[in-house]
């Protein structure tokens, strides 16, 4: 049966990327004709949105209006208006509970605000092997949209409105022996989640990729039988 397409979501890493991190001229080239069809291509991934924004520009998205969902789904950026179509963000208080909590363990949070990483510190070391060239954590992350990177020691002097994301980085066993204890006295407010075997994370609660496209697509006139995931 013929379905009537409209939207292509797609990941990135491990599924748009390649193993070299780039999309391939062939995939470029069928979402190049996708779109002149008026098929919407949205990225979804667990990226920032500033980490997204380069494959939305080579893609094209803001020519035939795609777009870029990220923080696994915290927000929704439409690449031609440029503006935020969906936000679901963690409170500010609640940020900052559990910015002050994860004090006691032995990890390091990330908090994007702006153009800037803030970490408490930059030469964490997560005793896995990262790209070749990559010698901290922090810098894997960095690297990603440029951010800058700022040492704080109080998280509470920084943190000045509702965050998409708190990212903390820690030695993988490290993290499978205390990702209770780093989840559990916000187990009905967030949703905390491993990334990567060295990534955990906080998200509003009920936040994840399913959730944001079902609130903004339906809005465009895209049900889940016009999409292709």
């Amino acid at each position: 049966c013929e379905m009537n397409l409209k939207a292509i979501v797609l990941d990135l890493d491990g599924t748009l990327l390649n193993s070299e991190k780039i999309v391939s001229p062939r995939t470029r080239q069928k979402l190049s004709e996708a779109q002149e069809k008026g098929i919407k291509v949205i990225l979804a991934s667990g990226r920032p949105t500033p980490a997204m924004m380069h494959i939305a520009e080579e893609l094209e998205l803001d020519k035939y209006e795609g777009y870029v969902v990220s923080y696994n789904g915290s927000s929704v950026y439409d690449t031609k208006t440029k503006e935020f179509v969906f936000q679901q963000l963690i409170p500010e208080d609640l940020s900052k509970d559990i910015l002050n909590h994860l004090g006691q363990f032995d990890v390091v949070p990330m908090v994007v605000i702006d153009d800037k990483l803030y970490v408490t510190n930059a030469f964490f070391d997560i005793d896995y092997p990262l790209p070749t060239g990559i010698t901290t954590v922090v810098e894997y992350e960095s690297r990603m949209a440029d951010f800058k990177v700022c040492e704080v020691d109080d998280f509470n002097a920084v943190v000045d409105r509702p965050l998409n994301k708190i990212l903390l980085a820690g030695k993988p066993d490290y993290l499978a022996e205390n990702w209770e204890a780093l989840k559990a006295p916000f187990a009905d407010q967030t949703t905390a989640v491993f990334s990567a075997p060295f990534y955990f994370e906080f998200t509003d609660i009920g936040v994840d990729k399913a959730y944001a496209l079902n609130e903004f697509l339906p809005k465009l006139g895209i049900e889940a039988e016009n999409v292709i995931a």
